[in-house]
């Protein structure tokens, strides 16, 4: 029998633990398509604490959980835009993104919204395929002076 993934909108005091499934994901999930200066800098071992507490306040994100512990996350803003997806290492493969999606659809059928896009790592590119999504435009970003690849993708709801 499968583990219930459950899924509730972000509560003050998520943020520690949405930190550690981005810090998860980003560290040894997406290492395989990043390079360990990439991924140190994108997800640091010293993050500003204040600043990705209003950060994620300002997201609102879904937060998945299973068996009460935090294992992913995912928003959609109002204008169909997918500002963070991320679930924890350990999670990957088991569900956990695709109930998050099926959240994010539902949340844009309610919202009347006509389509969905974000900025995808390379790593989460064929997750997003799965789901519909297309390639747009391959962009090259710089945090922190460090340069990476990912895309824009988008889908067209009906």
């Amino acid at each position: 029998m499968k583990t219930p993934i459950v899924v509730h909108p972000y509560q003050a005091g998520d943020e520690v633990a949405l930190w550690n499934v981005f810090y998860s994901a980003v560290r040894v999930t997406a290492r395989r398509d990043y390079s360990q200066a990439q991924v140190e800098v994108w997800a640091p071992d010293d993050p500003d604490r204040d600043r990705w507490k209003e950060r994620i306040a300002g997201i609102a994100p879904f937060v998945a959980s299973v068996v009460g512990r935090v294992v992913g996350y995912a928003d959609v803003q109002p204008n169909g835009y997918i500002d963070h997806f991320f679930v924890s290492a350990e999670m990957a493969r088991q569900g956990v993104g695709a109930e998050l999606m099926n959240v994010i659809h539902q949340t844009a059928r309610e919202r009347g919204l006509l389509r969905l896009f974000s900025d995808v790592s390379l790593t989460a590119r064929p997750f997003f395929e799965h789901f519909g999504f297309a390639v747009e435009t391959f962009q090259t970003v710089t945090l922190r002076g460090v340069e990476f690849t990912n895309m824009r993708m988008s889908k067209r709801l009906s």
